[in-house]
This record gives C-alpha cells, sequence and structure tokens, in this order.
C-alpha cells in the first residue's frame, strides 16, 4: 500500500511540474532527446541530414548514367564488348567544332558511314536481345542443350553478333580513312581528356560519399 501510494504521489508531481496541455505530442518517428543530446547535438544531426540529402541529389543522376551505360554493355550485340572504339560516336561532340577542321565533304561521308552503321547494328541488336530470351526460357523450361532447337538459336546469336562485329570493324576502317592523321590525333586526344577527367570525377565522389557515410555513422550514435 505505501509503495503505491509513494507512486500515486510522484506521478501527481510530475504532472504538476509539466501540465498535459503545454507537452507537445510527439509526431511518428521523432525520437526524444536523452540526457547529453543537447542543441549541438540536434544541430549536428540536422546538418548531417541536410549533407546527406545534398549528396543524394547530386549523385543521382550520375548513378542513373551508370546504369544506362550497364544496360548498354548488357544489350550490345557485339562479340568484343570493349577495346574497339565507336568513333563515329566520338565523332560527334566535335562534328562542327574548328579545331577538328572537317571539311563539308567529311562531314557528308562520316554521317553516311553513321547512317549505315547505326541502322545494321540497331537490327542486330533487336535479333541479338530476342534470342537472348528465347535461348535463357528454354534452358528455364528445362530444355536440353543436345537438343536441336536451342543449338540453332545458339548458332544463330552467334552468327548475328559476329555479323554485328565486322560492322562495326568497317565502320572504324572508314571513319579512319576518311579523316587525317591530325584529325584522328585531335579525337584521341579528347578522348584521353574525358577519361582523365572521369577517374578525376569518379575520386571526388568516392571522397562524398565517404564523408556521407561517416555522416550517417554519426547520425546513428
Amino acid at each position: 500500500m505505501k509503495k503505491t501510494t509513494l507512486m500515486m504521489i510522484a506521478s501527481a508531481s510530475m504532472l504538476l511540474a509539466n501540465p498535459a496541455g503545454n507537452q507537445p505530442i510527439p509526431k511518428k518517428g521523432m525520437f526524444i532527446m536523452g540526457q547529453g543530446q543537447g542543441a549541438g547535438g540536434m544541430g549536428m544531426k540536422k546538418s548531417c541530414k541536410a549533407h546527406c540529402k545534398s549528396m543524394k541529389g547530386k549523385f543521382g543522376p550520375n548513378m542513373q548514367k551508370k546504369m544506362m551505360k550497364r544496360k548498354m554493355k548488357r544489350d550490345s550485340p557485339f562479340l568484343i564488348k570493349h577495346g574497339l572504339p565507336h568513333l563515329t560516336k566520338m565523332i560527334m561532340p566535335y562534328i562542327n567544332d574548328p579545331a577538328f577542321n572537317l571539311t563539308e565533304k567529311q562531314k557528308q561521308e562520316l554521317m553516311k558511314v553513321r547512317k549505315t552503321t547505326m541502322t545494321a547494328v540497331m537490327e542486330a541488336k533487336q535479333k541479338v536481345k530476342t534470342l537472348r530470351r528465347e535461348i535463357v526460357k528454354s534452358s528455364q523450361a528445362g530444355v536440353s542443350a543436345d537438343a536441336d532447337q536451342l543449338k540453332d538459336k545458339v548458332v544463330e546469336l552467334a552468327l548475328v553478333e559476329a555479323a554485328a562485329t565486322m560492322t562495326h570493324l568497317k565502320c572504324i576502317e572508314a571513319t579512319k580513312a576518311i579523316l587525317t592523321k591530325d584529325q584522328m590525333y585531335f579525337l584521341l586526344a579528347n578522348k584521353n581528356k574525358k577519361m582523365n577527367h572521369g577517374k578525376n570525377k569518379m575520386m571526388r565522389m568516392k571522397k562524398t560519399q565517404g564523408q556521407g557515410m561517416k555522416c550517417r555513422q554519426g547520425m546513428g550514435k
């Protein structure tokens, strides 16, 4: 009885000291500050949240670009995925650049090569995509690897990819024949510049992401 009475007195004292009408109702997800968490702690948490939010916005487009590049590699119709340059694609940003110094005749010839190449590659890409899907479905359905229908699709896929690779090689050859040595040097120099810029950007991103991780870890403490 004594214990119950003491508890009731303690509860009454707390209510008198902090009336219920003056107490804000905590929202869902709101934490209550414990001892040792003052205005400085709250300010740090807000700063961290703001920093993480800004980083999220900054890296959003970069992540999308990465995902797009991965998708393009996955859907590539070529046998050789790396090492062979896409020269006509490299040329497009500089086609009217005075430093690149293309003549009107060169521009017309390059655009013709690009159009021919892109038409053939897009057709191959669609065929490759369809064949890959059919082969995967057949395998998942339990079709034997020795079955003629599966073998034929694999052979057809290899032939389409081989043809697309030959189209790519011919495109490189034709483009080189149109450009002068100085113009080829210009393209290679700009490619290396972009690669170095991309590496430096990646290093900055990793550094900032590391700071964001530390920030989030600090918030979790």
